[in-house]
């Protein structure tokens, strides 16, 4: 039984047949539907979203099965005090596979620990969101034809867009080039930056001004400021408003660079630029659809694309709590601090659950 919690847990020939079916499943649906009949999915959001649980839900529904779950956790038993472990134990009763999202980063990994049947991590915190990452990633692909040698310019809220980090690691395992452009204050938090040193030899140059970097861009990715994630010692005045990609600034970008924006926006995308041939997020919406059909149907074991052993992780029992408060682990006090090994260039450690760098 395999997981998606990480990209972690998908190699790159894993994540490269999930794209060529989800080319199939977008121009073939006909072919596709009924590949799910019979099966249900779990959608477990403890944190509003629209994307990504309607284009889940949209999935399932095209391949012929069924989605059932809750969007409000204030209707659900956990706001009764029921722990992730515990529903996890009793959702695996009701349904073929669960996509989670939640506020606690690690969630989904505790989810998929006492979980029968497989998990997908939804969003965590301010950790992970593989599934966006992977629908961009495509997206990529789909307008450059590559993403290898491609200059990548992660621009906004750096430090809690759970996307910006999933998707900085996912254009460093494929070989393109990182540019971090972000308000002080909201840079790539150090453990992305850990990572990308150490496993990919990447050291992004990082600026608080676009119009510095815009005519490097091939990809203009544009996050939004996560204001229900940011500590209350900070505030969002400070940041909101202090990056814009519009028409002025694009006028500085190549002729075929793609602006990309995981959705929704607030105020750091005009809306002028809707019209533009080389805005990409409303293709890169759509996108998420096939790629969760894929997704769900390699998982559900329906489309033998993934390999039988999952990636193995070296992680130890740990004494010490994690260093972040938002981690899991300071949440649900059943659960036992891990350290996970990352070997690359030299050996980190990490949090198991949330990624947090360890001393």
């Amino acid at each position: 039984m395999r997981h998606l919690i990480t990209l972690d847990d998908l190699s790159n020939f894993e994540i490269e047949q999930l794209f060529r079916l989800a080319d199939q499943m977008q121009t073939q649906l006909a072919t596709w539907s009924g590949f799910c009949k019979g099966k249900l999915l779990a959608t477990l959001f403890y944190e509003p979203s629209t994307r990504t649980r309607l284009s889940f839900e949209s999935a399932i529904g095209r391949l012929d099965g069924r989605a059932l779950g809750f969007a409000d956790p204030d209707a659900a038993s956990v706001a009764k005090g029921e722990t992730i472990a515990d529903t996890a134990r009793m959702v695996t009763n009701y349904s073929d596979l669960i996509v989670v999202r939640h506020s606690w980063a690690g969630a989904a990994h505790v989810m998929a620990r006492y979980s029968n049947i497989p998990v997908i991590n939804g969003g965590d915190g301010s950790h992970r969101h593989p599934t966006q990452a992977l629908t961009d990633l495509y997206t990529i692909l789909q307008r450059k034809g590559r993403i290898e040698g491609l200059t990548v310019g992660i621009c906004g809220d750096l430090q809690y867009g759970r996307a910006a980090h999933s998707l900085a690691l996912g254009v460093a395992r494929f070989g393109g080039k990182l540019l971090h452009i972000s308000p002080d204050g909201f840079q790539m938090p150090e453990w992305i930056s850990a990572r990308l040193k150490h496993l990919y030899d990447q050291t992004p140059a990082e600026t608080n001004q676009l119009s510095d970097v815009i005519g490097d861009l091939d990809v203009i990715y544009v996050n939004r400021l996560q204001e229900e994630r940011l500590p209350p010692e900070i505030s969002p005045e400070a940041a909101r408003g202090s990056y814009l990609v519009d028409v002025a600034i694009m006028d500085y970008a190549k002729p075929d660079a793609i602006i990309m924006h995981p959705l929704p926006r607030v105020n750091e995308l005009a809306y002028e630029l809707d019209e533009d041939d080389r805005a990409a997020y409303f293709d890169q919406s759509a996108n998420a659809v096939p790629i969760r059909m894929a997704l769900l149907a390699s998982l559900l074991g329906l489309e033998q694309l993934v390999l039988t052993q999952p990636p193995t992780r070296e992680t130890a029992s740990d004494q010490q709590a994690c260093e972040n408060p938002n981690c899991v682990t300071n949440h649900e006090r059943y659960l036992e601090p891990e350290t996970e090994i990352i070997t690359g260039a030299v050996l980190i450690s990490v949090c198991a659950y949330c990624g947090t760098l360890k001393a």
